[in-house]
């Protein structure tokens, strides 16, 4: 068995600019499991556990939904956090561009998967990406009078043309992502 997920990775030029939004949140001395900026992705699909002989299968199934799909393009906006600022437990940046194309993506997906027996995700698609996921009350209204504060960043749009089934290795040290397949979107 491993775990597994399907992603947006972003481009190398993005990563650092994570980095340096990181570094302003974590002035705030919340206790936060920062993300490691390399690992930050557009989760479209997380399987969990699933046997290694099922990978082909998933990565066939979302082969046949991006062949249909055209490149499309996104723009990292501003922060946020699951449930709300004042009571962050996910600290995330969003994303806006073509929303509708995504989300529609995003359901033609979830509905090859579900036939394979990966049944949707039971809330709505909200795109974001995961910057950090808050472990304890510690530093928590420092950091949401960060989030409130930090202007959105003014990065340029990137062109999404594929997308990667992962498999994720847990350690103490964090998780490590390992590309098992690139899918190239169509359209």
């Amino acid at each position: 068995m491993i775990r597994a997920f399907l992603a947006i990775d972003l481009p190398e030029s993005l990563k650092p600019g994570l980095a340096l939004y990181q570094q302003e949140l974590k002035r705030s001395g919340a206790d936060v499991r920062w993300v490691a900026p390399g690992n930050i992705h557009l989760t479209l699909k997380f399987f969990g556990n699933v046997p290694l002989a099922d990978v082909e299968t998933l990565a066939q199934a979302a082969g046949e939904v991006a062949a249909a799909q055209a490149p499309f393009q996104l723009k990292v906006t501003g922060a946020g956090a699951f449930p709300n600022l004042n009571a962050p437990r996910v600290v995330w940046l969003g994303l806006e561009g073509d929303l509708v194309p995504l989300a529609r993506f995003y359901r033609q997906l979830e509905k090859a998967f579900e036939t394979l027996g990966h049944p949707p995700e039971g809330r709505p698609f909200h795109p974001h990406l995961t910057l950090g996921r808050v472990k304890s009350p510690q530093g928590r209204h420092g950091l949401t009078k960060a989030l409130k504060e930090l202007p959105p960043p003014n990065w340029p749009a990137f062109q999404v043309r594929e997308i990667i089934l992962y498999r994720s290795t847990l350690s103490p040290q964090g998780s490590t992502y390992t590309p098992l397949k690139v899918i190239p979107l169509g359209g």
